[in-house]
Order: structure tokens, then C-alpha cells, then sequence
């Protein structure tokens, strides 16, 4: 019996019949050309692929952390703060001294990969809220190019995720960018007001459709240009210290209305 199957064995593997009846539902992938992303960009992307190669959420940056990390106390309101560099900049200790905050913000991030780490970075902390502050990367188009409805659907899903472990939600606006010194000369160019205004309107109407908190800090930042005032940016992305001190009230009392549940 065993002689008899043995050339029906050889003949399943042959490598010619294989790929003779193979069959594939996907079309064929596309060829992408490299864009030039700059003396800075360029370099700091050409590195970081290969890593987001192996790990897209770049989950093993905070696994020590979160590791580390005891349980909240029985009458601790643990929020963890997740998002990309402008969070991760943000010394959350100095904004809200003697607060349970968690920051797990990682720099250039886009909302698929925060996403892709919500469960370890938020829901595995057990927090009472989660804020969530995330897109402007998407919108620049630096590891994948995303329309606005997709940007939209990865909010979305960090919601649904939440909601389904009871974990309150804030969803900060996207903050203005502006162009207005030499190291922002591109930002406006990659980063177009217009899309991020329409961005911010679905999320405020998503986040009240939700009952979610809507944390307003673009209206705070911007000037009458529709930009983030000169003050309080160097690079016009990223918040000065004098950012964060206007952001930091908005951010509390965001969470204390989602605590309260509105």
C-alpha cells in the first residue's frame, strides 16, 4: 500500500505541476518608485523600514514598559495617552504632575500601526480613558499613503476596541501646522490645512455620534491664517513647551468629562 502511494506523493510536490495549477485570488502587487524624501527623511526612513518589516506597530518599543507596568490601584483612573512624536514629546509629568498618565506615544506613527498596538499599549494597561491624538503622519504620506476614509476607519477601530473593554475614549483634534521658518518650509505643502480641517470636523461629529470627548486643541493653537501661531512651534509640527501648556487644560478637562462619562 505504501508503494502504491509513493508516486502520487511525488508527483502532489513536483514543483512544475505546482505552479502549473496554482491558483491566486489577489492580483498581481504593483511597483512603487521610491520617492525623495530629503537629506533627513530619507535616511531615517531607509532605516526604519526593514524594522517595520518585522513588526508594522513597532510593538516591542514599549514592551519592557508595559511589562514593568503594575496594575492600576483599586481607585486609580489610569489614562494612557496614545499617539505619534507630538505625544511622545509631551512630558506628561510636568503637564499633569501627580496623574496616573501613561504615555505611549511613538514617533511618525500613523493610526494603522497604533492600531496594530492598541491592545498592548492600552487595553493591557487596564486604563479608565484612553486619548488618543493621531493622523497627521497619514495625512504626510510617510510610510503609506492614506485617503481620509481610511484614516477614519483606524479611528474608528481604536474606538470599537475600547468601547468593547470599557475604556472611555478622547480623541484630540489633529493640531495646525504651519510654514512660517526654515525647518517648516515643506510642512504645509505635505500636510495641506484644508485636509486636516475636513479631518477634524468628521472627528469632532464622529466623536459625538459616539458619546466619545472631542479635545479641541487645533481652535486653541491656530492663527488667523488657519496655521499653528509662530509662538508655539519651531518646526511647525511639532508644540513648544508653551504648546503643551495650552494643550495640557484641554487634555484634562477632556478626561474629566470622559471619566464622568460626560
Amino acid at each position: 500500500m505504501k508503494i502504491a502511494l509513493l508516486p502520487l506523493l511525488v508527483l502532489a510536490a513536483s514543483p512544475a505541476l505546482a505552479a502549473s495549477d496554482s491558483y491566486q485570488s489577489a492580483p498581481e502587487r504593483r511597483t512603487v518608485g521610491e520617492k525623495d524624501w530629503g537629506p533627513w527623511l530619507g535616511p531615517f526612513r531607509a532605516k526604519l523600514v526593514p524594522s517595520l518589516m518585522q513588526d508594522f506597530g513597532e510593538r516591542y518599543l514599549y514592551a519592557p514598559a508595559n511589562a514593568a507596568l503594575p496594575p492600576p490601584a483599586p481607585d486609580e483612573q489610569r489614562v494612557v495617552f496614545l499617539g505619534d512624536s507630538i505625544t511622545d514629546r509631551w512630558n506628561l509629568a510636568a503637564s499633569f504632575p501627580g496623574k496616573p498618565y501613561v504615555n505611549r506615544g511613538i514617533g511618525s506613527q500613523v493610526t494603522a500601526q497604533m492600531l496594530l498596538r492598541f491592545h498592548q499599549d492600552v487595553v493591557a494597561l487596564k486604563p479608565s480613558a484612553v486619548v488618543i491624538l493621531a493622523g497627521i503622519n497619514d495625512v504626510q504620506g510617510f510610510l503609506q499613503q492614506e485617503t481620509a476614509e481610511q484614516i477614519e476607519t483606524n479611528w474608528e477601530a481604536m474606538g470599537d476596541l475600547a468601547d468593547a473593554h470599557g475604556i472611555r475614549v478622547v480623541f484630540g483634534s489633529i493640531l495646525p501646522v504651519n510654514d512660517y521658518s526654515d525647518a517648516a518650509k515643506h510642512v504645509v505643502a505635505e500636510r495641506k490645512p484644508a485636509e486636516l480641517l475636513a479631518l477634524n470636523i468628521w472627528l469632532r461629529d464622529f466623536c459625538a455620534r459616539r458619546g466619545y470627548v472631542y479635545a479641541d486643541y487645533f481652535d486653541a493653537l491656530v492663527d488667523r491664517n488657519g496655521l499653528m501661531a509662530a509662538a508655539y512651534t519651531q518646526d511647525g509640527i511639532h508644540p513648544l513647551d508653551n504648546g503643551y501648556a495650552v494643550m495640557a487644560p484641554i487634555a484634562q478637562h477632556a478626561i474629566e468629562q470622559a471619566l464622568r462619562g460626560r
